[in-house]
């Protein structure tokens, strides 16, 4: 059997190793925690420089790019231009002061020759050092050629692959350089296709550098001293190395790499970096060391600690008496090895609260005069001085608080007291650690995820949280309060004009102005962009909230700022909503003050407009906005739908098949269809009709032959544009490549244009309908005789088809006048050479007036009411 002595003496050391492992865990995990905050820290570090060295270089070719357009401006402003002029631009530009590392600005000159097409080198500046170029033909250079070539087509700036330059080899100088380059064509209206800039060019201009000038004088010196960089060319299937800022080793030790592709004038160069060993290895290999030794340290001191603890209680029931005489060395045992221990420990009578002992810990947080001090006076929550004068100071629970010490030193600690029992008496054992540290990052974190980091003003999400919280009030009969949606007019003036760094100056200057002006209890944020929101508590009534929005006003109206020699007069629309009923959504809060503030910008900007729901416009408005939210997703989510109403003949047709307009709805949650009078005014008020226009050209040009159940006998689809699709001067190429794409006959496409949109901007819509009806496209004048029914400009107009508006149409038997333009349209449509068709039929008689009067052909829901198209049918 196993005497009681060993059975005590094992159980001390279970408790011991208990204690070790517990210690040792924890210290494992905080140098672990140690080890990912230091990598994350130098990551940030990292990475923050090496994103700043990728905007620098790309700055620098930018820069370099806006020198040749400036040279080429002049040479597109003159057809002659002289040596002197283009010496004199050299001189004016100073581009050496910028760019070091430029070589030469060079003028290079098509020239045709029996052999084919030169570009040879006339003018080039400065004219020291580059002799050898004046006459060089840019075909002896393969990779300049090319980029010449790509410039040419393009008609953008253009990079080369690296080549080495002619004056470097005449001067005995080693490196590689690079030509940017831009076309020059011959004066008028810039060439749109890629035969006419061929057939207009007349010479290209180039800025060639040293490469490992352009890109070196790009990067900041700390990236340098600390990171390695490598810059290659990916372009084509080799990579070729441009840059590298050292040739020794890199430290991989953490596994750090920065890699990132720019795009830049037709070239793709691969960015790398590897951070260098001075910098990071000793960091690494180092940092948190002291921590883990210092924990196994205390693990083991710990453990020690319980084993003396437990086993000196053990020992003391079995041999009481003896352990009286060794109490004083086991003492100081326990002091020696507490002193050792990072936590602080106090021992306290239980009485009046007189601390006893402190460990080295203690004492160099609180201070050296801290034993003889009470208890109470350490802490600054007067709830817990009152516990530790009662009966229960907390039964070891930890909680976290203030700590005092001498010299008014004031910290964070996670604390515990106990009660035990001691030869002396009762007593209260303290332990704390200090977590001041951790606090000030919690707190940072938290002030992080609640403000926007550039006005330090409340962000979208806590402006959210203080408005729901104001929501609550009201449900208890709070005072009402007022929510105000500020949007800056002109913003994007500023940022277009001066940038957006001085747009960000603007916000930052303006949060401070408005911050002046708030009050107790009220909230400034900023909500995105330069949009604001303002919740001013404790307003009276809408008379006070309306007179705390013109102060608000007021404070930001007339306010200039000042940049870079520019001034600008700031102003702000607002748009306001009484927070005085319980149960509203902030959602729904939020959505009528930012419609109030759409309904201030377009009363004339710079002035209040609060939200009612018993105001017809902005009732409206709001809807339109919903709408306009609804569609900009109704492509992903599939709620857009093509129906088809066929267009009838009256007369025999030249090609067999029918003929339809496409007409567009809108498929709500119900799977309701929606006409487009409820959608399409929000559409063209918000800006999206060019979008919904360009998804119902693709999707009828992709499915054109499952539109109609007659497939590919299908004669022709008539596809509506809108204004602002038609004044898009991209619309037209893009149609044509569509059609070419999807392999769709032009001559079966027509694109309906109304008579308003035509006038509005008749040249625009001239050269639209020129583009379509060159490759065989038809163009129909739609609702003719609903604008201005102005017969003289159809002769400019390229149309093949005239469209009658169905008001004259549908009351043409019973009113003469009406019956009088419906014959007059189409006589005149009929000698201009133009088809004919008549909108709103409604019965049979009118289809037979209609014939009478050679019409061609004639639409109505009578006649034929939308069906969906095939491909889009359940």
């Amino acid at each position: 059997m196993i005497s009681q002595p060993s059975r005590w003496r094992v159980a001390a050391w279970l408790w011991s190793l208990l204690a070790l492992l517990l210690g040792l865990s924890l210290a494992l995990a905080a140098h672990d925690q140690q080890k990912q905050r230091l990598r994350a820290e130098r990551t940030l570090v990292r990475n923050e420089l090496a994103n700043k060295a990728c905007i620098s270089l790309q700055s620098q070719l930018h820069a370099a790019e806006s020198l040749l357009r400036a040279a080429q401006s002049l040479f597109l402003s003159s057809e002659e231009v002289e040596a002197g002029e283009y010496a004199g631009f050299y001189a004016n530009m100073r581009p050496r002061e910028q760019f070091p590392s430029l070589l030469a600005l060079a003028y290079a000159q098509r020239e045709l020759r029996p052999d084919g097409e030169h570009y040879v080198t006339r003018w080039v500046e400065p004219a020291t050092g580059n002799d050898s170029l004046v006459g060089l033909d840019v075909g002896t250079q393969p990779r300049n050629l090319a980029g010449l070539l790509a410039s040419r087509d393009s008609d953008q700036a253009t990079l080369s692959a690296p080549f080495h330059p002619v004056q470097l080899a005449g001067s005995g100088m080693a490196g590689e350089g690079v030509t940017l380059r831009l076309p020059i064509y011959s004066t008028g209206a810039p060439p749109r296709t890629v035969e006419e800039r061929r057939a207009r060019m007349r010479g290209s201009i180039a800025a060639s550098f040293r490469l490992d000038g352009l890109i070196g004088n790009s990067l900041p010196d700390s990236l340098t001293r600390n990171l390695r960089l490598q810059i290659s060319d990916v372009t084509g299937a080799q990579a070729l190395l441009l840059f590298d800022s050292g040739n020794g080793p890199v430290w991989l030790g953490d596994g750090y790499r920065y890699e990132r592709k720019l795009a830049y004038g037709g070239r793709v160069w691969n960015v790398r970096m590897w951070p260098l060993p001075h910098y990071t290895g000793a960091g690494v290999r180092g940092g948190g060391q002291a921590t883990l030794w210092a924990g196994v340290l205390s693990s083991i001191l710990l453990a020690l600690l319980v084993y003396s603890v437990v086993s000196t209680r053990q020992r003391a029931l079995e041999l009481g008496w003896r352990m009286s005489r060794r109490y004083r060395e086991s003492e100081e045992r326990f002091r020696a090895l507490n002193d050792l221990l990072p936590a602080l420990v106090l021992l306290a009578e239980a009485g009046d609260g007189r601390i006893t002992y402190a460990n080295q810990a203690a004492r160099a947080r609180l201070g050296e005069q801290v034993v003889g001090r009470r208890l109470p006076e350490l802490f600054e929550d007067p709830h817990l001085r009152a516990r530790l004068g009662g009966a229960d100071p907390g039964d070891g629970a930890w909680t976290e608080t203030f700590l005092h010490g001498d010299a008014g030193l004031r910290f964070w600690a996670d604390v515990a007291i106990s009660r035990i029992a001691l030869n002396e008496g009762t007593m209260l054992l303290m332990v704390a650690s200090d977590i001041s540290e951790q606090r000030r990052l919690t707190e940072r974190l938290s002030h992080q995820a609640s403000h926007d980091a550039l006005t330090e003003l409340y962000n979208r999400r806590e402006f959210e949280l203080r408005l729901q919280a104001a929501l609550d009030k009201i449900d208890a009969a709070a005072p009402p309060a007022v929510l105000l949606y500020l949007d800056l007019d002109q913003f994007k003036l500023i940022n277009d004009t001066s940038g957006h760094l001085a747009g960000d100056q603007l916000l930052t200057q303006l949060a401070a102005v408005m911050r002046r002006q708030l009050g107790v209890g009220d909230v400034l944020a900023r909500l995105g962009g330069d949009e604001f929101g303002v919740l001013v508590a404790n307003v009276a009534d809408r008379a006070a909230a309306e007179q705390a929005a013109e102060h608000m006003r007021r404070c930001i109206d007339g306010y200039v700022f000042s940049w870079e020699k520019r001034s600008y007069l700031v102003s702000a629309s607002i748009g306001g909503v009484l927070v005085d009923r319980p149960g509203v959504l902030v959602k729904d809060l939020l959505a009528q003050a930012d419609t109030a503030c759409y309904m201030a910008k377009e009363l004339g900007r710079n002035r209040v407009h609060f939200y009612s729901e018993r105001d017809d416009e902005t009732v409206r408005r709001h809807g339109e906005m919903e709408w306009a939210n609804r569609l900009r997703w109704a492509v992903d989510e599939g709620r857009l739908v093509l129906a088809y109403q066929e267009i009838l003949p009256l007369s025999p047709a030249d090609e067999p098949g029918p003929s339809v307009e496409l007409l567009l709805r809108f498929r709500d949650e119900a799977g309701e269809l929606v006409v487009p009078g409820v959608f399409l005014p929000a559409a063209e008020r918000y800006g999206l009709m060019p979008a919904v226009d360009r998804w119902v050209i693709e999707t009828a040009l992709v499915h054109f032959d499952r539109l109609h159940p007659a497939g590919a006998g299908l004669r022709m689809v008539a596809i509506n544009l809108s204004g602002a699709s038609v004044e898009d001067e991209a619309l037209a190429g893009r149609i044509i490549g569509w059609l070419r794409h999807y392999r769709v006959d032009p001559s079966r496409v027509c694109f309906e244009i109304t008579e308003t949109v035509a006038v509005r901007n008749l040249s625009q819509v001239v050269r639209f309908m020129e583009q379509l009806r060159a490759v065989g496209c038809k163009v129909a004048l739609d609702d003719f005789g609903a604008g201005m029914s102005s017969f003289t400009y159809l002769k400019n107009l390229p149309l093949d088809i005239l469209k009658i508006d169905g008001s004259f149409v549908r009351d043409m038997l019973t009113d003469p006048v009406s019956h009088l333009m419906v014959r007059a349209v189409t006589d005149i449509g009929h000698r201009l050479g133009l088809e004919i068709v008549a909108e709103w039929v409604a019965d049979a008689e009118t289809v037979q007036a209609l014939a009478t009067l050679g019409v061609n052909g004639v639409q109505g829901f009578s006649l034929h009411r939308p069906e969906l198209a095939v491909f889009q049918r359940d």
